[in-house]
């Protein structure tokens, strides 16, 4: 995949920068994040994701802990913790992702497929590429399960 693609995703937007997933290693890509995005749900899998804040303020939520970056900040979730992102803020937010080992960019283009489908977002397609790839699904928080 070419460096300047662009994998639109709903509303989020993925340009891929190097993809590792055909060589286990590190892949990186900017992530653009519109205002009142929610999206995805909160998940966790076995790769370590950095963060870095290009423009716009992104919320996370790392485990128990929501942090809003702004350009300059970062943030770094470890393998197996539960994470997800928003912007409820009034502009859009592009940030830096990196994950080691990568996912790739295939799984985005499988999500996009899965969210783009002719009757919309295909929820239980969406849930069978995440762990496909590996991503676990986290319980809605206050859920016992």
């Amino acid at each position: 995949m070419a460096g300047q693609d662009v994998i639109s995703i709903g509303c989020l937007e993925i340009r891929y920068l190097r993809d590792g997933a055909a060589d286990g290693a590190a892949g990186m890509f900017e992530l653009t994040v519109p205002p009142g995005a929610t999206s995805p749900p909160a998940h966790s899998h076995a790769s370590e994701e950095m963060l870095y804040c290009l423009e716009g303020v992104l919320r996370t939520t790392v485990g128990d802990e929501v942090r809003d970056l702004a350009p300059g900040q970062s943030g770094y979730t470890l393998p197996g913790v539960v994470h997800g992102f928003s912007n409820p803020h009034d502009r859009p937010a592009r940030v830096l992702v990196i994950n080691t080992p990568d996912i790739g960019a295939q799984y985005f283009l499988d999500i996009a497929a899965a969210v783009a489908g002719p009757d919309g977002p295909d929820p239980a397609r969406v849930v069978e590429v995440m762990r496909r790839y590996g991503l676990t699904i986290a319980p809605p928080r206050g859920s016992t399960s």
